[in-house]
């Protein structure tokens, strides 16, 4: 499930869209796709935890979210796995080992990914209430808004797939 934010106020989370990675009774955990992180390319992230890029494309590193932005995960395909990979809705799985940078360097790793620094966490039940009183809009994740879509028109394309156009969304509401 990908969520995107019309709008709670919260700067961190202006037009975000976030793949939700896990979810339970003590809390969720997503990975932000909607903005990269500037002047930082998959090769120099690679290089600095003394990598070589490899054959791996000089792809942008994406804003995962605010907890623990120093670490790094990667959402990417079910046809690549590692000892700490964990499913997505058997659909996609998400790393966060330095196994799978490797991978992708050397050619072994998955085909399609995204990386990301940082992650969006909420405590058990918090989502469950953001999702009950309207702060985000659930649609569903697809292969095209995750791995072919820019990050800076993500938050837009996500809204289009459920065919609502985000321009007419409202921040407010009146009273009749």
């Amino acid at each position: 499930m990908l969520l995107a934010l019309p709008s709670i106020g919260d700067p961190r989370f202006e037009r975000a869209a976030i793949l939700i990675c896990g979810h339970g009774p003590d809390g969720a955990l997503g990975i932000g796709l909607d903005s990269v992180v500037p002047n930082l390319g998959f090769h120099r992230l690679v290089e600095q935890l003394g990598i070589d890029p490899g054959v791996a494309p000089d792809a942008p590193v994406h804003r995962g979210g605010p907890v623990e932005p120093g670490r790094g995960f990667v959402v990417h395909g079910l046809d690549w796995g590692g000892a700490d990979t964990v499913e997505v809705a058997g659909r996609y799985a998400l790393t966060g080992t330095i196994d799978v940078l490797r991978a992708i360097c050397s050619g072994r790793g998955p085909t399609r990914w995204i990386a990301a620094l940082g992650y969006a966490g909420w405590d058990g039940g918090q989502l469950e209430d953001e999702l009950t009183g309207a702060a985000w809009f659930s649609t569903p994740a697809t292969d095209t808004l995750l791995f072919d879509t820019e990050a800076a028109i993500r938050w837009r394309a996500s809204f289009e797939v459920a065919g609502i156009d985000p321009r007419l969304l409202a921040v407010g509401s009146g009273t009749a």
